[in-house]
């Protein structure tokens, strides 16, 4: 199967490639993993308005469908993780930034926390990347790496 880059009108066309290229945030040419991340933030200032228990199930929910999303695309694009599949993005932010202080400087670190972890990829998100295949393997080190963020943020809240 040969590897394509789907248009915007074949994105809207179908909602699971809409929603794992990240609403075309994906579709960036250069750095299209921040660009899903900033698509994530957008939707995470609607998700911080929820009670914890709700963002916490829209978390979940989200990452769960993610498996199905993320692996679909890529296994219809023919390759492991295309550079533009972004949910996984968005999810894992959404994750580093549960119940942190909603300020712009605490939002900000985390975003560029998160972002060095997800483009560096110290262990075990590295493992997780190359030996972990299909949507899980897309999802999960993303979700490891809000993970990390979240624990970098809280630990540093904790110290201040």
């Amino acid at each position: 199967m040969k590897t394509t880059i789907p248009t915007f009108q074949q994105l809207i066309r179908n909602p699971i490639h809409l929603l794992a290229f990240g609403f075309g945030s994906g579709l960036l040419p250069k750095a299209p993993g921040t660009a899903g991340t900033v698509m994530g933030l957008l939707f995470w200032c609607l998700l911080a308005e929820l009670p914890l228990t709700s963002y916490l199930a829209t978390v979940t929910v989200a990452a769960l469908a993610g498996v199905y999303i993320c692996g679909k695309t890529a296994s219809d694009l023919g390759v492991h993780d295309h550079g533009g599949i972004v949910w996984d993005e968005m999810v894992g932010l959404w994750l580093a930034l549960t119940i942190i202080p909603v300020s712009w400087a605490w939002v900000l670190a985390g975003f560029l926390i998160f972002r060095l972890f997800d483009i560096w990829k110290p262990w075990p998100i590295s493992w997780l990347d190359k030996n972990i295949t299909g949507g899980l393997g897309i999802m999960l080190d993303d979700l490891v790496a809000g993970a990390l963020t979240w624990l970098v943020l809280f630990l540093t809240i904790k110290i201040l």
